[in-house]
């Protein structure tokens, strides 16, 4: 039997305990009849590149994993201001471009509009996306025509994220 595999997205690859969450992550996937990728599986020799040379590398081989990947799960909680990691937001619009499905879930039970300082726009004077989202209205989008998010307000903790991102394991398995 073939299994499907995942591209396990979000910026959990920044946590101090990065490589313990996505092994547990993948463990998970594999309970329930999936491959999960997580980034940091790619083993790349960076010592000998430029920094940004790095960057490029690390992008190629995430870029290369997920082509090899029939869908992705995003951690779309927000990550450093109110709204969702962007190189998370960059491999979601990836994948929807290759119409393969796109699942998230995120640990905020905010909308994106409350995150924000101001009512209708902010202190720069800039309007604030207002639809009744999570986040902003491309990347709740993709989740909703290709495949589904969930929302509930947690704390933040590792043991949560597992729960949550068990949950979407759970809706995928259901939609086959």
């Amino acid at each position: 039997m073939v299994h499907q595999s995942i591209y396990l997205a979000g910026p959990d690859v920044f946590w101090p305990n990065a490589t313990e969450l996505g092994a547990a992550k993948k463990k998970l996937c594999e309970q329930y009849g999936f491959a999960g990728h997580f980034p940091l599986d790619n083993e790349l020799d960076l010592l000998q590149l430029s920094p940004f040379e790095a960057g490029i590398r690390i992008y190629q081989a995430n870029i290369g994993l997920m082509n090899r990947c029939d869908l992705i799960i995003a951690n779309m909680t927000p990550f450093r201001g109110p709204s969702m990691d962007v190189g998370t937001a960059f491999e979601m619009g990836y994948m929807t471009a290759q119409n393969k499905p796109v699942w998230g879930y995120t640990l905020n039970g905010h909308l994106y509009s409350d995150r924000v300082e101001g009512v209708e726009t902010d202190q720069d004077g800039f309007s604030i996306e207002s639809f009744s989202m999570t986040d902003n209205l491309m990347m709740v989008g993709a989740t909703d025509e290709r495949g589904g998010l969930l929302t509930e307000p947690m704390a933040e903790t590792l043991d949560n994220h597992l729960l949550l991102f068990e949950k979407v394991l759970q809706q995928i398995r259901k939609s086959r």
